[in-house]
C-alpha cells in the first residue's frame, strides 16, 4: 500500500513500503547512528540489517514503510499485529489492536524543524487508521526513550504498564482512534 497526501504548510508526504534491497543503505545509515540507539540495530552491520528487513518483508503480519517529504526520505515506520509479536505475550491483546514502531530520520543540515516529528506521526497514524478494523494502536518504546514516550502521549496515546521484552524494558502506550478524532490529533 502506498499513499501520497498534501499536508498544508508542510508539503507532500508519501508513505511507501520499504524495499529491503534498494533502501538498505539508507536504513542502515539511520539505524546505526547513536540517535537511533533505541531502535536496537546500532551495532549491526549492513548485511545483518538487510537480513532483518528481508525477513520482515516476508511476513504477512509485520510491515516496514519509508516516509518521504517532498521526495526526501524522512522517517522509517513499522507496523505489526501484536498477537504475532513478542509484545502480544505481555498484555491482553484485543481484536483490532495494531502495533507501530517509529524512527524519525536525521534532521536536515539546517537543523530540526518545530512540529516536524508530530506532523509525520500524524500522517502515519492517518495511514494506519485508514484500514477498517483497527480499533486500538499499540506502541512499546524503550522506557528510557523519554522523547518517544512524550511524542506518543502528545499524539493522544495513553500510557499503559511497563513490560519486559527480550531486548528491552518498554512502556506500553495505547491510542483509541475515536479519542484521537475527538481532539487528540493536533492541528498541522
Amino acid at each position: 500500500m502506498r499513499l501520497t497526501t498534501d499536508v498544508p504548510g508542510f508539503g507532500q508526504v508519501t508513505i511507501r513500503p520499504v524495499d529491503p534491497v534498494a533502501d538498505l543503505d539508507l536504513i542502515h545509515s539511520w539505524v546505526s547512528q547513536e540517535r537511533a540507539r533505541f531502535w536496537g540495530m546500532r551495532d549491526l552491520g549492513r548485511d545483518r540489517v538487510g537480513e532483518i528487513y528481508a525477513y520482515l518483508d516476508s511476513l504477512p503480519t509485520h510491515h516496514a514503510y519509508l516516509l518521504h517529504r517532498d521526495g526526501e526520505p524522512v522517517g522509517l515506520f513499522q507496523t505489526y499485529q501484536p498477537e504475532h509479536d513478542p509484545v502480544g505475550e505481555c498484555y491482553p491483546v484485543r481484536p483490532g489492536d495494531f502495533g507501530i514502531h517509529l524512527l524519525i530520520g536525521p534532521p536536515p543540515a539546517g537543523g530540526a524543524e518545530r512540529g516536524f516529528s508530530r506532523t509525520l506521526l500524524d500522517a502515519f497514524l492517518d495511514f494506519v487508521l485508514a484500514t477498517p478494523g483497527r480499533t486500538r494502536i499499540v506502541a512499546e518504546p524503550d522506557v528510557r526513550n523519554d522523547r518517544a514516550v512524550a511524542r506518543l502521549v502528545g499524539a493522544g496515546f495513553v500510557p499503559g504498564p511497563l513490560i519486559d521484552l527480550p531486548d528491552k524494558r518498554a512502556r506500553l502506550l495505547f491510542l483509541d482512534p475515536a479519542a484521537r478524532t475527538a481532539g487528540g490529533q493536533a492541528s498541522r
